[in-house]
C-alpha cells in the first residue's frame, strides 16, 4: 500500500509539472514605459544610509544594488531593484537576444538593455579597490547570461528534458523512502532482500524493534530526503524556482525580524537559534572536557569516588557559568541589560520555580556538606540503595534490585536519611533469633557465634556478640550482633547466617518455637450438619485409613 501511494504521488507531481511549466512559457509581456536619455536620473556622488536589495530573475539572485539620491528624489534600494526586475522580465519575454550597452554620464557608467535605461552603476555596487567600469562590465555579462539562460529555460526542449530529470529524482526519492521504511523493522541485509524480487522469498520474517532515538533519526533522514528532492525539482523550472525563492525569502524575513529587544540590541528567532546552537556546542565541549578530567586525571589521584564527584561537579558548573557569560558577550548581549530580566526571573523562581530552586539549593548544600556522596549506601523514604549520581535537582539511587530511584535533593535535607557508609563503611547488623523454652542457652549462644564466624564477610574485629534479649510469649529471644564492611551486602549476609543457624539448630536439636492456638467449644452438644457430598467424601477417607477399618461396620 505504501509503495502504491508513492507511485500515485509521483504521477500527481509529474502531472502538475506538465501543466504548470507551459503556462510560464506563455506569460504575456509586461508593458513598461521606456526611458529616454533625458529621463536618466543624475545621482549625486554622496550616499545615504547603507541598505541593499537583491536583483532577482526567475528565483536566482544576480547581484545586489544600493540606494541613492538625485537632485529631486530619493530612490531606495528596493525601488531600484524592483524597477530592474521588471525590465529583466520584459527582456526575457521578448523574442530576441538581449542587447546591452554601457554609456558614461557624469563619470558614472550606465547600463542600457534593448535601448532602454536599466540602472546606473555607482560606488554602492562595487567593492573596495574595484573600478566602476570593471564592475559595470561584470554586471553586464551577468545580466546577458541570465537573460539568455531564462529564455532557454522557457523552450519546450528544455522543459521536456527537465520533466524526465524531475521524474528520475522523484523515483529515486521514492526508492530511498521505501528503503528507510524497511529499515524501521528489518536489518540492512533483510531490507535488500525485500527490495530484490528474486531474494524476497529467501528473506527472514523476523523484524527488529528500533529504539526511539533510531526512529527519530530515520524520521529526520526521510524529511531531509524529501526536502532535498523538492529543492532539486523546484530548481529545474523557472516558475517553481521563483515560488521557492519567494517562500524561502518570506520565511527568512519572518525568522529574521526582531522578536524582542534588550537595551539597544534587537533579537530575532534566527539569532535565538544561533545562540541555542552555540550553547549546545558549549555544553558538548564542557561534557567532553569534564569526562576527560574524570577518566584521565581524577581516577588516578587516589581520591574517593565521592570526592571525585565533588570536583567533577564544581568544575562542570564553573565551566558552564563562565562559558555562558563569554558566549552571551560574543553573541552581542549586554549583560547590564539583563537586570530587568533577572528581576523577572527572580519573581518567577519565587513563585513558579520554587521547588526547582529549592532542590538546586539543596544540591549545593549536599555538594559542599558532603553528607551524601556518590557511592554511599543510604536508606531514604523506605528505599535502600547506592547513590549513583548527585545532580543539580536530584540524586539517582540504585536499589539492591537494580532499580533507579530519583530522589529530590530537598527531601534528603528535610527527611531522615540513614547513611550506612558516611565517613566509615563499617556497620553493625542485628539478627534476632528465638528458641523454645527449655533450650540450653549456652548451646544457643555457641551455635549463633559459630554461624557468624562461618560467614566470610563478617569481620573478626570487632568480634560477633550474642545478647539475651528477653523472654517472649513463646520463645527465649536472643540477638546476634555482627560487624560488616560492605553495608550493601547486608541482605545476603543475613540470609547466609540464617541458613547456617537453621542447619545447626537441627543438628543440635534446638527447637524454634511457633505460636500455638487452643480452640475451646463451650457447648459440647453442638450439632454440626454436613452436606451429603462432604459426608460421603469423609466416610470414603475413613474407610481407606488403616486405623479406622471398623468405622463402617
Amino acid at each position: 500500500m505504501s509503495y502504491l501511494a508513492n507511485k500515485i504521488v509521483l504521477l500527481i507531481l509529474s502531472f502538475c509539472f506538465v501543466l504548470v511549466t507551459p503556462v510560464l512559457a506563455q506569460q504575456p509581456t509586461v508593458n513598461l514605459p521606456d526611458f529616454s536619455v533625458n529621463d536618466i536620473p543624475i545621482f549625486s556622488p554622496f550616499e545615504l544610509e547603507e541598505d541593499r536589495a537583491a536583483v532577482i530573475l526567475d528565483g536566482r539572485e544576480l547581484f545586489q544594488i544600493g540606494s541613492f539620491v538625485n537632485q529631486n528624489n530619493y530612490i531606495t534600494a528596493i525601488q531600484r531593484a524592483a524597477d530592474i526586475n521588471k525590465k529583466l522580465k520584459k527582456a526575457v519575454n521578448a523574442d530576441k537576444p538581449p542587447e546591452l550597452e554601457i554609456k558614461n554620464l557624469n563619470g558614472l557608467p550606465i547600463i542600457f538593455l534593448n535601448d532602454t535605461y536599466l540602472f546606473t552603476v555607482t560606488s554602492k555596487e562595487i567593492t573596495d579597490g574595484e573600478k566602476t567600469e570593471n564592475k559595470a562590465n561584470y554586471l553586464k555579462k551577468i545580466i546577458r547570461n541570465s537573460i539568455i539562460t531564462a529564455q532557454q529555460e522557457r523552450t519546450k526542449k528544455y522543459q521536456y528534458s527537465n520533466y524526465v530529470v524531475a521524474i528520475i529524482i522523484m523515483a529515486i526519492a521514492v526508492i530511498l523512502n521505501r528503503i528507510l521504511d524497511l529499515l524501521k523493522t528489518h536489518s540492512l541485509i533483510e531490507t535488500w532482500k525485500n527490495l530484490v524480487p528474486v531474494l524476497r522469498a529467501k528473506s527472514s520474517p523476523d523484524t527488529l524493534e528500533l529504539s526511539f532515538l533510531s526512529k527519530v533519526k530515520l524520521g529526520l533522514t526521510k524529511t531531509l530526503l524529501w526536502l532535498t528532492a523538492a529543492f532539486w525539482i523546484t530548481d529545474l523550472f523557472p516558475l517553481t524556482r521563483r515560488l521557492r525563492y519567494e517562500i524561502l525569502s518570506s520565511l527568512w524575513n519572518a525568522l529574521n525580524s526582531p522578536l524582542f529587544s534588550l537595551g539597544n540590541q534587537n533579537y530575532s528567532i534566527i539569532s535565538i537559534l544561533i545562540l541555542l546552537g552555540l550553547f549546545w556546542g558549549l555544553i558538548s565541549l564542557i561534557k567532553t572536557i569534564t569526562n576527560l578530567l574524570r577518566t584521565r586525571i581524577l581516577n588516578h589521584t587516589g581520591m574517593s569516588r565521592g570526592s571525585q564527584e565533588v570536583v567533577f561537579i564544581i568544575v562542570q558548573y564553573g565551566l558552564v557559568f563562565l562559558g555562558t557569560i563569554i558566549l552571551l558577550q560574543i553573541w552581542g548581549l549586554n549583560l547590564s541589560s539583563l537586570t530587568i530580566l533577572g528581576s523577572a526571573l527572580g519573581v518567577g523562581i519565587g513563585f513558579g520555580f520554587q521547588d526547582i530552586a529549592k532542590n538546586f539549593a539543596s544540591g549545593l548544600v549536599l555538594l559542599f556538606e558532603r553528607s551524601v556522596q556518590v557511592g554511599d549506601f543510604i536508606e531514604v523514604n523506605g528505599y535502600k540503595g547506592t547513590v549513583e549520581r548527585v545532580g543539580a535537582r536530584s540524586i539517582v539511587l540504585r536499589t539492591l534490585d537494580r532499580i533507579s530511584i530519583i530522589v529530590p535533593n530537598s527531601s534528603l535535607l528535610a527527611d531522615e536519611v540513614v547513611n550506612w557508609t558516611h565517613e566509615n563503611s563499617i556497620s553493625r547488623l542485628h539478627l534476632p533469633v528465638g528458641v523454645a523454652y527449655g533450650s540450653d542457652t549456652e548451646a544457643v549462644k555457641s551455635v549463633l557465634l559459630e554461624a557468624a564466624t562461618t560467614q566470610i564477610e563478617v569481620l573478626r574485629h570487632p568480634a560477633p556478640q550474642v545478647l539475651f534479649d528477653g523472654f517472649g510469649d513463646s520463645s527465649l529471644n536472643f540477638k546476634l550482633l555482627i560487624w560488616i564492611s560492605e553495608p550493601s551486602h547486608q541482605v545476603f549476609i543475613k540470609s547466609d547466617i540464617y541458613f547456617q543457624i537453621e542447619k545447626l539448630f537441627r543438628e543440635r536439636e534446638i527447637e524454634i518455637p511457633f505460636p500455638h492456638r487452643d480452640i475451646e467449644i463451650r457447648n459440647p452438644n453442638l450439632s454440626i450438619g454436613l452436606s451429603g457430598e462432604v459426608e460421603k467424601a469423609l466416610m470414603h477417607w475413613l474407610k481407606k485409613s488403616p486405623d479406622n477399618q471398623d468405622i463402617s461396620k
